[in-house]
């Protein structure tokens, strides 16, 4: 009787592995999407007014801009007719990569330079749009 277990057993195991044979493919792994890059809301123009507003008293650019009058610096107002005027590109100038085009006398040129050097250089790209958004505000 233990033959014909034994038998038994051994045709099932042989009749099993002889089955279709087919290998299995790994699926890929599913996995959640991580997201890596942060994106950052909008700015308001509303927030971004109230942000140059600011950064121009803070930085004190209101100490030689004001809106309708040259004090050191030419008005608020000059700067942009002007910027407008010439095409040109005020967040270049406040970052440095832009020449001076409303006041070029080289005494106000270096003054120019030293605030900015000093106040405006670690500006964000968002914070010089902001700051040239308030300035375009007051035109």
């Amino acid at each position: 009787m233990r033959k014909f277990y034994f038998s038994a057993l051994l045709a099932s195991l042989f009749i099993v592995s002889c089955g279709d044979k087919k290998e299995k493919t790994a699926e890929p792994e599913m996995k959640p999407e991580v997201q890596t890059e942060v994106k950052s809301e909008p700015v308001k123009a509303e927030d971004q007014l109230v942000m140059g507003e600011r950064l121009f008293t803070e930085k004190t650019c209101v100490s030689c801009h004001q809106i309708d009058t040259k004090v050191v610096g030419p008005s608020i107002k000059d700067i942009v007719r002007i910027y407008d005027e010439k095409n040109g590109n005020i967040v270049q100038f406040l970052k440095g990569n832009a020449e001076p085009i409303v006041d070029t006398d080289p005494g106000q040129v270096a003054i120019m330079k030293a605030n900015l050097d000093g106040f405006v250089k670690d500006l964000s790209a968002e914070e010089l749009q902001a700051l040239a958004a308030y300035m375009r505000s007051k035109k």
